[in-house]
């Protein structure tokens, strides 16, 4: 049974030891932590490193482009009204044509830039930051406990943390969902998820939208 084939899982973010089978498609099965709501994909399914660089590889993302400018200012526009002038960033996966951190260097910030593929800097892990921009990465973190870890305690006291991604509404829209189509992506969290992370680690949340989420550290 597939179901007992996979039970014994944790929880990649809060380590449940109780998941259980979600959904199954022709490529993958993906199971649901009963605690924290986060449906995820087995390291069993996981692409390789290289194949999953080939597919980074594809992405078009140019600080250049109007229309990824107004993506990305869905959340650009409320953390900069949160902002003091002149404060110190982190661009956390920005892939290999960082366009957040341009758009905030604009506007008088100073962005560092770490992506494990492309600008793969250890020493970010060693700095403190006002704010910290996660876009359209958590889906594909191996260990989002251990990474949202680290993204908290380098986060200044009342320093903000936003969150790009989609989430999960109900298990008949996950069936059909272009987001699980994606073979990079492992991790699909809904509302339940991100507030068990603000619980976690002492934040207050705010969902802006079905796909923008600000955290604010106490």
């Amino acid at each position: 049974m597939i179901q007992n084939k996979f039970n014994a899982t944790p929880c990649p973010l809060c380590n449940c030891k109780t998941c259980g089978l979600f959904f199954q498609d022709t490529k993958r099965e993906y199971l649901r932590c009963p605690h924290c709501e986060l449906v995820f994909v087995p390291q069993f399914y996981w692409l390789n490193s290289t194949d999953e660089k080939a597919i980074y590889d594809l992405h078009q993302n140019s600080p250049h482009d109007d229309g990824y400018r107004k993506f990305l200012s869905r959340l650009t526009s409320r953390l900069l009204n949160k902002l003091n002038p002149k404060q110190m960033g982190l661009d956390f996966g920005c892939g290999p044509g960082p366009a957040l951190s341009y758009i905030l260097e604009e506007k008088g910030h100073q962005v560092d830039l770490y992506d494990p593929f492309y600008y793969d800097d250890p020493s970010i892990f060693s700095k403190y930051y006002d704010f910290i921009c996660s876009t359209e990465v958590v889906e594909h973190l191996h260990n989002p406990c251990a990474t949202f870890t680290s993204l908290f305690h380098m986060l200044k006291q009342h320093g903000w943390l936003g969150i790009m991604t989609k989430m999960v509404t109900d298990k008949q829209s996950f069936q059909t969902w272009h987001y699980i189509r994606d073979m990079t992506h492992i991790c699909f969290y809904n509302h339940s998820s991100f507030e068990y992370i603000a619980k976690r680690f002492n934040a207050k949340i705010t969902f802006i939208s079905n796909d923008v989420i600000l955290f604010h550290k106490m």
